[in-house]
């Protein structure tokens, strides 16, 4: 059954009215909501329903998110250093944080997807799940300004952190590329050397190299997940991480 561009819309409207109710959020344009949850693979098959994708608003969702969190972990943690809070932040705002976030408010569910994005996965696609909560945060941000994106990030993102029970993602490959640099090692280089699995449960294999010399392999559901499993195994190789 086809349905019209205006039932696509009313159906797209009642959904993020729905999740508008369940974060306890109004926002003033609807416009901007729908398009965060607007896939690229959606535009490009519903050129004549007016949809905009949502890869600008993840652009400006990640500045604000470096922003927000940045100031958040700046009062939250007075005596650590500026290299402890680099490193704090890119372990919040890294793919895999921001996908267990996604999850946790079930963004995949309102997004609206191309029919190969659809029947592959993507709904579940990890990379995709962080940016459509990049381009949610990028729309509040438009929307009612930086103070509501800090109350949202305050009831949704912050109480999970570490003091609060969740582990923050260790950055692997930041650790790797600090310690080559400091020891004047030489240059590092990530390859995607396999994908194997079904379309929708797609597996990375990941090496890293040290002046061409392989020192780790690893997985993971996204490109990124499994560089950073391979650069865990080149930083045992060189015996800066314990097992």
């Amino acid at each position: 059954m086809r349905f019209s561009a205006e039932q696509v819309v009313k159906v797209v409207h009642r959904n993020l009215k729905q999740l508008q109710d369940k974060l306890r959020l109004s926002f003033r344009n609807p416009e901007l909501l729908k398009q965060a949850f607007t896939h690229a693979s959606y535009v490009n098959e519903h050129r004549m329903a007016n949809f905009k994708d949502n890869e600008r608003l993840e652009f400006l969702g990640d500045a604000v998110l470096e922003l927000t969190v940045s100031e958040y972990l700046f009062d939250r943690y007075p005596d650590r250093s500026e290299g402890e809070l680099t490193k704090l932040r890119a372990s919040i705002v890294c793919e895999p944080s921001l996908v267990g976030f996604a999850e946790e408010l079930n963004f995949g569910a309102y997004v609206l997807l191309g029919k190969g994005e659809e029947l592959t996965g993507g709904r579940t696609r990890p990379a995709l799940l962080a940016d459509v909560f990049e381009a949610f945060i990028g729309a509040l941000y438009l929307d009612q300004g930086l103070d509501t994106v800090k109350q949202f990030l305050n009831r949704h993102m912050f109480p999970n952190l570490p003091d609060h029970g969740r582990l923050l993602t260790i950055d692997y490959k930041t650790q790797l590329q600090e310690y080559t640099q400091h020891h004047n090692l030489g240059a590092v280089e990530y390859r995607i050397v396999d994908e194997r699995g079904p379309a929708h449960e797609r597996e990375f294999v990941a090496e890293v190299f040290l002046n061409r010399e392989q020192l780790g392999q690893g997985s993971g559901r996204s490109k990124k997940e499994a560089e950073q499993h391979a650069a865990a195994q080149a930083l045992k190789s060189l015996q800066v991480l314990r097992e």
